[in-house]
């Protein structure tokens, strides 16, 4: 039986700092020819962090979720980073069967941009100011929902980094999609069988 095992809140902020930085190098391009017949078998998780903000980490002080203009917003490059990826998807004739969204308003405006719909769902919500017992409950329900995916479609999941580290241990650029086997290797991580970065 595997287990997941939340890392502390400020060892994640450390973390997510490093990450950062790191998904500011170059980064070598792999052909990514398979992963791309992948999600045309369909079937696949889509874990995608939200495409590229305006400047700056997290939200302004005060933001809700009710009022966009109070939050991090998709830059112009971002919102054309979206809608490239939405195109990408549709001339290799990927099925889209859900498309799932955090509520932030850079989450779910990517996730329409890319797709034409979306759904919100809250257990996809940045949990970086979440409590322990919180995250660990967002944890639990994203990865019981990945587990019960079984249509022919592929399952698009926007969200946030922090979010995407939880569940596979690595760092990606916004506008960033990870595919999932739906495995989980010895540490309770989802296996990760692709890259997908539409620049």
């Amino acid at each position: 039986m595997f287990t997941f095992q939340l890392i502390s809140r400020p060892a994640l902020r450390c973390t997510l700092a490093l990450l950062a930085l790191i998904t500011l190098l170059p980064a070598a391009r792999a052909d990514d020819s398979a992963t791309w017949a992948a999600l045309q078998r369909g079937g696949q998780i889509v874990l995608m962090r939200h495409a590229s903000t305006e400047s700056g980490i997290g939200d302004p002080a005060g933001f809700t979720l009710a009022d966009c203009s109070s939050q991090r917003q998709l830059s112009a490059a971002g919102r054309a980073q979206a809608q490239r990826l939405g195109a990408a998807f549709r001339s290799r004739n990927i099925a889209v069967a859900d498309v799932w969204s955090s509520r932030w308003c850079r989450c779910t405006d990517t996730a329409q941009l890319a797709f034409g719909r979306v759904t919100p769902m809250p257990m996809i919500d940045s949990s970086f100011e979440d409590s322990a017992a919180v995250a660990s409950q967002k944890l639990h329900d994203v990865t019981a929902a990945i587990d019960k995916h079984k249509s022919a479609g592929n399952l698009v999941m926007v969200t946030h980094q922090v979010n995407m580290t939880e569940l596979t241990g690595l760092g990606t650029r916004m506008g960033e999609a990870l595919v999932l086997s739906g495995q989980r290797d010895a540490d309770g991580k989802f296996v990760v069988i692709g890259r997908l970065q539409i620049d």
